[in-house]
């Protein structure tokens, strides 16, 4: 994989799954645990995450093979997705969708939140399944294009863990505006690759050529 292919791999799943936008959210969900507590809490749901995202980006081409979608129409869809997710960004929709589960499972707080909401929907989301399959899907370069991609996973879940373990410093220094200008931020870098995205698989499907390209 080039260069500039893994930066732009890494780019659209960091800004998919969030790690910054995920700080405040942790700090809700572990709140009145030791810091032990709150890193052990942290890691079952980065596994979790990894282990999802690693089947997705396994198996998730073969298994939209089986039921008949192409990849070009999965790489449409994926990017309608992406965009969809990057408008909720920019207008601050998702943010309040995701302190509302927050809220709603801080009710009872005998439960352990790795798995939900942590590991899902807040890290594995749709949006991040369905760019594991999208970038799997990718050139046809064989495992090792697999290998690649499943590392740019990892260093995106590495950077999640490293805003676990500085949660409360970040979510002290941004605050909430600053919160809000990073997530608005990276809407609008989501949003341009959601159009990359959808203009791939219209060339992939046929529907156009060379507009777009990379």
């Amino acid at each position: 994989m080039p260069m500039s292919e893994a930066v732009t791999a890494f780019v659209t799943l960091f800004v998919v799954v969030d790690p910054i936008g995920l700080v405040p959210l942790f700090i809700a969900l572990t709140r009145g645990m030791s810091a032990q507590a709150r890193l052990a809490v942290g890691m079952r749901a980065l596994l979790v995450a990894a282990g999802l995202l690693t089947l997705f980006g396994l198996f998730g081409e073969r298994l939209l093979s089986s039921i008949g979608i192409s990849m070009p129409a999965f790489r449409i869809s994926g990017g309608v997705l992406l965009f969809l997710t990057a408008l909720d960004m920019l207008f601050e929709r998702r943010t309040q969708r995701r302190e509302n589960q927050s809220a709603a499972h801080a009710e009872d707080t005998a439960d352990d939140p790795s798995v939900f909401p942590l590991a899902t929907p807040l890290i594995a989301g749709p949006g991040a399944l369905a760019t594991m399959v999208l970038l799997a899907g990718g050139p046809p370069h064989g495992w090792i294009h697999l290998v690649e991609v499943h590392l740019v996973m990892l260093a995106v879940l590495a950077s999640v863990m490293a805003m676990f373990l500085i949660a409360t410093p970040v979510s002290r220094i941004l605050g909430r505006t600053g919160m809000m200008v990073m997530t608005r931020l990276f809407g609008m870098l989501l949003a341009a690759l959601a159009i990359q995205f959808i203009l791939d698989g219209l060339r992939g499907a046929g529907i156009i050529a060379g507009i777009g390209a990379r």
